[in-house]
């Protein structure tokens, strides 16, 4: 478990991430509204090479970037229902040969592979700008 004090030091976080993940690892980044989740991709995707400006994709609900690896970036937030994720053909996403990194993974549960990352940012109980953040590798 980190605490982050600040959006850099989440940022940051981000790019330290980025070191450890390979071809085909799937983020799962579990959170609130305006916990960081954002931020967080933003410097995986930085440490990953991408210099492209990285936003969340709440409209488009995936985007796709390029650094040394692919990178898919999902916003699952105005999702309702599986099939309409499915329709999305997400799925696919999850086996190809990038890095696939998804904000508001609660909402497809069923469909990620058991196999990933989870990132779970808390607001921290005592500080109003600090996060609490756990990383946990699934198998």
């Amino acid at each position: 478990m980190v605490i982050s004090r600040s959006s850099r030091e989440t940022y940051r976080l981000g790019i330290e991430i980025s070191k450890i993940l390979k071809i085909k690892d799937i983020v799962s980044i579990y959170g609130e509204l305006g916990t960081g989740k954002t931020r967080i991709i933003q410097g995986i995707c930085r440490g990953l090479g991408v210099k492209e400006r990285v936003t969340s994709p709440s409209f488009a609900l995936i985007n796709e970037y390029s650094g040394k690896l692919k990178v898919y970036h999902f916003d699952f937030f105005r999702v309702n229902s599986l099939s309409e994720a499915m329709e999305l053909g997400c799925i696919d996403y999850f086996y190809d040969d990038g890095i696939c990194l998804i904000e508001w993974p609660e909402k497809i549960e069923k469909l990620l592979p058991e196999k990933r990352i989870n990132v779970i940012i808390q607001y921290h109980k005592e500080r109003k700008n600090w996060r609490r953040i756990e990383i946990i590798r699934n198998p």
